[in-house]
C-alpha cells in the first residue's frame, strides 16, 4: 500500500502569500494586515504595516481562522450568518469567535485543505481581492 504525502504549507509559501497581497494592497493605495495559518490553525506569517489600523491584525487573523475552520472563503458566508441561515448559532459554539466577512481565503493543496490566508484594513471586497491574488500566486 502506498501513500501520497501532502506537501504542507511552508514558511515560504506563507511569506510568498503575505508579500503578493501586500503588493496587491499597496497597488490600489490599501494598507492592510495580512494573516496566514497552516492546516492546524498555528500562525506561520503575519504582517501589519505601521499606518494599518491596530484592530486589523486581528481582523485578519480572525478571518483565516474563519476560512480555516469552515473551509470556505468567508466571502461565501456572509449571509450563512444572518437569521435563518446555515451557521446563525456557529459564531458562538466554539472557543475562537469567527468572523464572517469578506477577506478570508482557504488554501488548498492536491485537493486538501493546507491552511488559511486572512487579509484585513480595507473594504470587505477588497480585502478578498487581495488574499485571492495572493491564492492564485501560490497555485
Amino acid at each position: 500500500m502506498s501513500t501520497t504525502a501532502l506537501a504542507p504549507l511552508s514558511i515560504e509559501d506563507a511569506e510568498l502569500l503575505v508579500t503578493t497581497a501586500r503588493r496587491a494592497a499597496e497597488e490600489a493605495g490599501v494598507t492592510v494586515s495580512i494573516t496566514v495559518l497552516d492546516a492546524g490553525g498555528h500562525l506561520l506569517a503575519f504582517r501589519r504595516d505601521d499606518r494599518a489600523v491596530l484592530i486589523s491584525g486581528e481582523t485578519s487573523t480572525r478571518k483565516a481562522y474563519t476560512a480555516l475552520q469552515l473551509n470556505t472563503p468567508t466571502a461565501e458566508l456572509v449571509d450563512a450568518v444572518q437569521p435563518g441561515g446555515l451557521f446563525h448559532t456557529l459564531p458562538t459554539a466554539l472557543d475562537r469567535p469567527l468572523l464572517f466577512i469578506a477577506g478570508g481565503v482557504p488554501l488548498h493543496r492536491d485537493g486538501r485543505l493546507i491552511g488559511a490566508i486572512g487579509v484585513g484594513g480595507g473594504m470587505p471586497e477588497q480585502d478578498h481581492g487581495f488574499a485571492t491574488a495572493a491564492v492564485q500566486a501560490l497555485a
